[in-house]
């Protein structure tokens, strides 16, 4: 039985079609059991740029030690840096009881702390796909791609809506199935963020013209914003 990627991108569009599936004679597939993490996206914070490069280096010492605990412990399935530096600097996403917990685990991130981060909070879904990190620890290039909202964005349900939700959903499993699409979902808070695809592929160009694909990007509905992730090795399926 193929593998798919399970995203119910019900906070990206919306949700079709439900009911008429309900009604179907033929027995239904098992549904994907989706997991709601939260997601700090670690930004550029106030004191980004002091100069003190002793403090900085041990600071930077103390975050890394501390990101490998969240990692040992579980509160973190995934954690890294982006390879190019922007203003945003990495993604932590949790597994944490909720979203103050979330919030209370980043918040004490040593640059956190030290105002050289923000982090913005985010409950996102998914399907339970991580693994635990291989040993000694190394990290390895994946490719995080954000789904914002696009100029032809749109809440209201319409005929050509619904068959660009159907559309999306069937290329998600396409992509699913090649196994370079490897772990996708949606924000669960309604805002300008709507979820994101992990690639493993070879090159940011490789990544880009997959999510390019998407139906709901190529009708405007959808824009993506796509980076360089360092990932340890062993946790992406």
């Amino acid at each position: 039985m193929k593998r798919v990627v399970a995203i119910l991108f019900v906070q990206l569009l919306f949700v079709s079609g439900l009911s008429a599936f309900a009604q179907e004679k033929e027995k239904a597939k098992p549904r994907h059991k989706m997991v709601e993490f939260h997601m700090a996206l670690l930004k550029r914070g106030s004191d980004w740029g002091a100069s003190d490069n002793a403090q900085a280096t041990k600071l930077l010492d103390e975050h890394k030690a501390y990101v490998f605990s969240l990692l040992a412990s579980g509160k973190a399935v995934i954690a890294g840096p982006f390879a190019k530096e922007g203003e945003l600097v990495g993604v932590y996403i949790l597994r944490a009881s909720g979203a103050e917990e979330a919030r209370s685990w980043a918040e004490a991130d040593p640059l956190v702390k030290a105002g050289r981060l923000k982090a913005e909070m985010h409950p996102w879904w998914s399907e339970e796909v991580m693994k635990k990190p291989a040993t000694p620890m190394k990290f390895t290039t994946a490719y995080l791609a954000f789904l914002t909202r696009g100029p032809n964005w749109t809440p209201e349900r319409t005929p050509q809506t619904e068959e660009i939700q159907r559309a999306h959903m069937a290329n998600i499993n396409r992509l699913a199935e090649t196994k370079k699409l490897v772990v996708a979902g949606p924000f669960g808070d309604d805002g300008n963020l709507r979820g994101i695809f992990v690639f493993k592929v070879a090159s940011l160009e490789e990544a880009k013209a997959l999510a390019e694909t998407d139906p709901a990007v190529q009708a405007g509905r959808l824009t993506l914003d796509i980076h360089p992730w360092l990932v340890p090795e062993g946790i992406l399926p």
